[in-house]
């Protein structure tokens, strides 16, 4: 436990290596080791119970976020997806990210440090080590050949999400859609199939929170790894075209797979709206659902943080405390609380991984 007498949280999705990466300087990489704004740096993270996560890595097209959130306060949206990104300009961008991670682990005292296996983020919990697991959120950067996956294999990816939701040549995602079904168009490409089979080769999590219904239900069919959803919310709480269907929910329930509770406030409101007056009690709605649908030992948490607008009792990695005392308020126990926070996940990519 923590100084809050909460357990450490485990979060399966985070965007702060896209925001130091768009702040183009390398200053910024020690600004995140000693202090920085937006919703995470190391000191806040450590201080607020945050063990380790997901770290994304994700190319950014040419869309302003405020536009986006704008057009999400409405009743109903759909905005237009950027094209698809071309490997020549996707990969510069995420060895720039891999770069940032690495530069933070070597900058930080031994405070953080990258993770290959669920053994090394266990010892990251028990040492108050900041574990970080490279991610790739749309694959994007990697070539047909897949020599980009196994070069960044070997410098620490262990999960991959096959499409953000612009289309790839690997599969197709969902666009910001509500009210929406998740099943938006074709499955995965060859390609994307032969992608499921290298990462399974890999002992890689897929992530399957951006991809569409019929591009999940390939994965379904083709991967022989746990089915992991890191950062969505239950569909039948709010109808967004990012949510997983109560079907989507079995089959991952099947697998003994993981579903990320998503901190996005339009995933979270039955409204859909991108607002940050979004009370917490409805967040504690979809932990409700999916710990009901997929079981207690496979829902945690899957933030978005630095890469959503998030509910304002949050703000930021500092509100974690009162999101888990709101949490032990509505009657989650010790034990419900040690697994929501970062056993589940543990377990998960144990699985996953192999080791």
């Amino acid at each position: 436990m923590n100084k809050n007498q909460s357990p450490l949280v485990f979060d399966g999705h985070n965007d702060v290596l896209l925001k130091l990466y768009r702040k183009n300087d390398p200053a910024a990489h020690n600004c995140f080791i000693c202090g920085d704004s937006g919703h995470l740096d190391l000191p806040r993270m450590l201080e607020a119970g945050f063990g380790g996560g997901m770290f994304a890595m994700f190319v950014p097209s040419d869309i302003d976020k405020e536009i986006r959130y704008e057009q999400m306060q409405k009743s109903s949206y759909d905005l237009p997806m950027p094209e698809e990104m071309p490997i020549h300009e996707a990969l510069p961008a995420v060895l720039a990210m891999a770069a940032i991670l690495h530069r933070i682990q070597k900058n930080s005292n031994g405070r953080a440090i990258i993770c290959k296996t669920a053994g090394q983020i266990r010892q990251c919990f028990a040492e108050s080590t900041l574990a970080m697991v490279m991610h790739m959120e749309g694959a994007e950067a990697i070539d047909d050949d897949f020599n980009t996956l196994e070069i960044l294999y070997n410098a620490g990816l262990r999960s991959i999400g096959p499409v953000w939701s612009r289309s790839t040549r690997f599969g197709h995602g969902v666009p910001f859609r509500f009210p929406a079904s998740p099943d938006t168009g074709p499955g995965l490409t060859d390609y994307g199939k032969a992608l499921i089979k290298a990462c399974n080769e890999l002992k890689m999590a897929i992530d399957l929170s951006h991809l569409n219904e019929k591009g999940f239900w390939d994965v379904a069919r083709l991967s022989d790894s746990p089915l992991i959803a890191t950062h969505s919310n239950a569909h039948s709480i709010s109808p967004h075209a990012r949510n997983l269907t109560d079907a989507q929910l079995d089959a991952i329930k099947e697998t003994n797979g993981m579903v990320g509770v998503n901190f996005a406030t339009a995933f979270i409101r039955p409204d859909g709206q991108m607002r940050a007056d979004t009370p917490l009690d409805l967040l504690i709605q979809h932990l409700d659902y999916l710990i009901d649908r997929v079981g207690i030992d496979n829902v945690g948490f899957g933030s978005d943080f630095d890469g959503a607008m998030i509910p304002q009792d949050i703000a930021d990695v500092s509100g974690l405390p009162a999101m888990l005392q709101r949490m032990r308020q509505h009657g989650y126990d010790d034990e419900t609380m040690v697994k929501l926070c970062n056993e589940n996940w543990l377990n998960a990519l144990q699985r996953t991984f192999g080791e």
